[in-house]
């Protein structure tokens, strides 16, 4: 159990609606259909309506520091079918980047695995009262497109599974890098806060150990907000739907 798994939910009832996909950049396919991703016919650009007017909200503070910029969507609603899906596509393509086959696995080869997957892929569950966060339909995976098109560079990928994916990883510099490394280095980190930023402006809270993962109602939400201030004793208002 992950500690933000621990807040109670009481599902408020709000529906899940389509994202307006035309005010918003999109990576299409959408990433995971690509890989045949079980969504049953359901679409995983929808997300809570409060949610999404979040999401709009974020895109008008980033509009206002830089025209014509716009949040890339990632990845928005992913039913629990979809959720096993990607940790057993994550788990398979872990183990053959290590140079295992993932159908020939020791229990000490596949536990370790498991682990890595883990840290950063939510548990695949149905009980109501630990869903994973993007299958509440209050999480969203964005980034940011600048005014020439082109996807802003973060340091590395949606989805890797690496310290680099943290958020504040470029927030320093290591000592023996070279001149141009560390502009890199402060470059990166200066895009993750931008969109850290604007999200966080418009009522979200980040996921601790991936840039691109934002939440807004959902257990994780509240935990992190209650971590924020010791007066606050928040629930979670979205469950699995």
């Amino acid at each position: 159990m992950k500690p933000y798994q621990r807040i109670p939910i009481l599902e408020c009832g709000e529906p899940l609606i389509p994202i307006p996909l035309e005010l918003f950049a999109v990576e299409e396919p959408h990433p995971y259909a690509k890989l045949s991703a079980p969504y049953g016919g359901r679409s995983p650009y929808y997300l809570r309506q409060a949610v999404l007017e979040g999401l709009i909200t974020a895109q008008d503070h980033l509009q206002q520091l830089y025209p014509r910029w716009r949040v890339q969507i990632f990845d928005a609603y992913r039913p629990i079918a979809v959720q096993q899906f990607m940790v057993d596509y994550t788990f398979a393509e872990t183990a053959r980047a290590q140079g295992f086959s993932p159908d020939r696995l020791t229990n000490e080869q596949r536990q370790a695995i498991l682990e890595q997957v883990y840290q950063f892929w939510a548990l695949p569950s149905d009980d109501p009262t630990m869903p994973p966060p993007h299958s509440t339909g209050a999480a969203v995976d964005v980034t940011l497109v600048n005014d020439q098109g082109q996807v802003v560079n973060m340091g590395s990928p949606i989805d890797e599974l690496s310290p680099r994916s943290y958020p504040d990883h470029f927030a320093t510099v290591p000592v023996d890098q070279s001149p141009q490394q560390q502009s890199l280095r402060e470059t990166f980190h200066r895009n993750r806060q931008l969109l850290r930023n604007v999200m966080i402006r418009a009522g979200f809270r980040q996921h601790p150990r991936e840039w691109w993962h934002f939440s807004q109602g959902d257990q994780m939400w509240a935990w992190l907000m209650n971590l924020e201030s010791s007066d606050t004793m928040l629930i979670a208002h979205y469950g699995a739907v």
